[in-house]
């Protein structure tokens, strides 16, 4: 609970899902290397060939894609973070990844106690 103005307010929770959108260069690798991680397009918006926004799916994490940048952002795609997925194996995932994309590290013990392993996604972001 807040207290504003004197007033308790009812604190908003917010839900488990985060839904990343990011500026890409070009759909199509962007998709091709997506569905090689497993997985698959589950929106497209306009419909047809040459969508300007796409979502893809897989196990319950959502990404989006724009082509296009909204106003205010860059006009080339960036990133200067980092996404964690937490799989209910590292080592298994890592296994099915394995040969389909290149790793940049790992998967190993970090020093600060994660198990884990970094992937650069070469068609949304510069590494």
């Amino acid at each position: 609970m807040s207290d504003l103005d004197g007033k308790r307010a009812a604190v908003t929770q917010l839900s488990q899902r985060v839904v990343p959108s990011l500026l890409v260069r070009d759909f199509d690798e962007t998709r091709a290397f997506y569905e090689r991680l497993g997985f698959s397009v589950t929106g497209r918006h306009p419909d047809g060939d040459e969508p300007d926004w796409i979502e893809m799916s897989r196990d319950g994490v959502t990404l989006q894609f724009f082509a296009e940048p909204p106003v205010g952002l860059p006009g080339a795609p960036m990133m200067s973070g980092t996404f964690y997925f937490h799989p209910d194996s590292v080592e298994a995932l890592a296994d099915e990844f394995r040969g389909k994309v290149e790793f940049a590290w790992g998967p190993e013990l970090m020093p600060y106690g994660m198990f884990e392993f970094g992937i650069c996604e070469i068609p949304t972001v510069t590494c």
